[in-house]
């Protein structure tokens, strides 16, 4: 079994010896902004979908994430697909992905699956966690604050991080119904959905529902709703990335009847758009 001070390890060698010169060099050049976020030529992404889980498992994260990578993709992305992942395989493809991040314009995480809250931190939970404890969650998981603060440290281009993570807590106490109208059983007393997790300078982080909401994952059709509403708009030419994620929160909310409205907290500091209408241009 993984242990805390193993996980941060892996996680710290983003910015460990082997990254200690791109990252310095990123700390020296000119403020988040400044370089143009919508040259499609330096975007990455990585896409992570977990499904296959033992104590709750959920049917749209895989093909949510096949079908987030590859609009990325035909939008000029080079991007890494990840699907059902355990620890050791969510914690290196961070890792992998915080060390190219500083010679990208555009850094892109999209992570559908179960996301969980202990103590105001937010952890992304792959698929061989088994926790007793809170604390064991913690050890277990990997912490998006933790992934956001590496990529706050990079002073140009911007962070999108795109959580469709607050689902049913597959360790909450009692029971909850699932969309699929099976009767779930969870052990432990975290709460249910993401905490509030305020944005760095540069970076946008969104949110499937509202911080401790929760977001039951889709009963029929191929995706979530949010995924489902997300991938309607990315390709919209010249739709600014704060009016795109508004025309999410809105489909989402009136497909749900406002039980399930989408949050954003973003700091960015230029316009960006993930596809520029026909004269090159957002907005």
């Amino acid at each position: 079994m993984a242990t805390l001070p193993t996980r941060r390890t892996l996680l710290r060698c983003a910015v460990g010896a082997a990254a200690a010169l791109p990252f310095r060099a990123a700390l020296s050049a000119p403020p988040a902004g400044n370089a143009n976020p919508n040259a499609a030529e330096s975007r990455i992404a990585l896409v992570i979908g977990n499904g296959a889980y033992r104590a709750a498992p959920l049917t749209n994260p895989p093909g949510d994430a096949v079908a987030v990578a590859a609009a990325l993709r035909g939008l000029g992305y080079d991007v890494t697909l990840r699907q059902n992942t355990r620890l050791p395989d969510l914690i290196e493809s961070l890792r992998e992905f915080s060390l190219r991040a500083p010679k990208a314009s555009v850094r892109m995480l999209f992570y559908a699956g179960h996301g969980v809250q202990v103590k105001g931190r937010n952890y992304l939970v792959p698929i061989d966690a088994d926790p007793q404890t809170e604390e064991e969650i913690q050890r277990q998981s990997a912490d998006v604050g933790e992934f956001v603060d590496r990529l706050s440290a990079i002073r140009n281009g911007i962070n999108i991080v795109v959580l469709d993570a607050c689902r049913v807590n597959p360790f909450a106490g009692g029971v909850i119904v699932g969309p699929d109208g099976r009767r779930l059983k969870f052990r432990g007393a975290t709460p249910g959905g993401l905490a509030t997790l305020d944005a760095p300078v540069g970076t946008l982080v969104a949110f499937s529902t509202a911080p401790n909401g929760v977001a039951l994952d889709g009963a029929s059709g191929k995706h979530s709703i949010y995924a489902r509403h997300l991938l309607a708009n990315l390709p919209t030419p010249g739709l600014q990335i704060e009016q795109l994620f508004k025309r999410v929160r809105i489909g989402v909310a009136e497909d749900t009847g406002r039980a399930q409205v989408p949050w954003e907290s973003s700091s960015l500091t230029a316009d960006f758009c993930f596809k520029t209408d026909d004269k090159g241009r957002c907005g």
